[in-house]
């Protein structure tokens, strides 16, 4: 299947991308991990999405310089991630494993994380207290990291990748495990530092989790690129699956003989008794165009509109086989 994309780059195409992937491949032995993979991210959330073994972990590895493309080229503001110790002073990683220093206090893990990055005594801890507090982690900076739940972990996670102020923050599954209150939380921290200037790639498998925190998305299924872009242009580029829209309104049956009469509209279904159908259309931008004066011609008053398939889970069950 051909990749979906749409050019998700705002402004003139001038402007380089934040990252880059050119031509990329990792395979491990026998194993591919990303196959020729071109992708460009520009500013803002970038959600990576894709079921197991798709190659998320890959990419953000290979990002953040922890892997080596075995072809093509890995770019970071401008800069290749491959052996470049000093890109890391503008980056950040959120791990997807687990491993905290667990007998330090959150205050002192934070210092020792910004000391490793080359702070000094005073204002790596300094450096740690604005993180924890970035986080929401301040009234449990001292206690003991092996007591912490595993929302005020992840949160801790977080902190550290945040610790040197990074410009770029890859984020590997950050919200895994969490009850719904922490998960809200996280969602909340990672718009506001959007919002702060910081451009943020992270993955997930929870669909609801990336519609609910950003509009651009990178699917990736067995290694290839699916699609770039927004959820809604992507699903627009998507012409051998019908729109599904839903309307409800006191007389359907009037209301779809006149939409039977548009050369766009596939298909109509009725269903709730006559007080709601599905419409099947190739054409979405004509018929919410053309649906207001068909309603006042068939004297309809339209209750409700929604589409089935303006969402992420409509364009992951197309794009990924099952």
């Amino acid at each position: 299947m051909c990749a979906q994309s749409v050019d998700s780059d705002v402004g003139p195409a001038e402007i380089k991308p934040i990252v880059a992937f050119h031509d990329v491949s990792k395979w491990y032995g026998n194993v591919i991990g990303l196959n020729k993979l071109s992708v460009r991210i520009s500013p803002g959330i970038t959600g990576l999405l894709g079921p197991n073994g798709a190659g998320k972990s890959t990419l953000l590895q290979l990002a953040t310089g922890q892997l080596f493309p075995s072809k093509g080229t890995v770019e970071v503001l401008g800069r290749r991630t491959w052996n470049n110790p000093a890109l890391n002073r503008s980056i950040g990683l959120c791990p997807e494993q687990d491993a905290l220093y667990e007998w330090m206090t959150g205050a002192d893990f934070l210092a020792t994380c910004a000391r490793l990055g080359g702070m000094g005594r005073t204002q790596a801890r300094q450096a740690g207290e604005r993180a924890l507090e970035t986080v929401g982690l301040t009234r449990q900076k001292d206690r003991i990291v092996a007591g912490y739940s595993k929302g005020m972990r992840q949160r801790t996670k977080l902190a550290q990748s945040l610790v040197h102020d990074p410009q770029v923050l890859f984020l590997d599954e950050p919200m895994t495990g969490t009850d719904p209150v922490a998960r809200h939380d996280l969602m909340d921290i990672i718009q506001r530092l959007a919002a702060a200037g910081k451009t943020i790639v992270f993955s997930s498998h929870v669909l609801h989790e990336v519609e609910a925190i950003t509009s651009n998305i990178i699917l990736l299924n067995r290694g290839r690129l699916l699609a770039q872009g927004h959820i809604r242009q992507i699903r627009d580029l998507m012409d051998q699956h019908p729109h599904r829209i839903v309307l409800a309104c006191r007389d359907c049956r009037v209301l779809g003989a006149g939409l039977m009469q548009w050369p766009h509209v596939e298909s109509i279904h009725l269903q709730d008794r006559d007080q709601s159908l599905v419409v099947e259309t190739r054409q979405p931008d004509a018929f919410y165009a053309g649906l207001p004066q068909l309603a006042l011609q068939t004297n309809q008053e339209i209750t409700e509109m929604y589409s089935e398939d303006d969402n992420l889970e409509a364009v992951f069950r197309y794009l990924v086989p099952t």
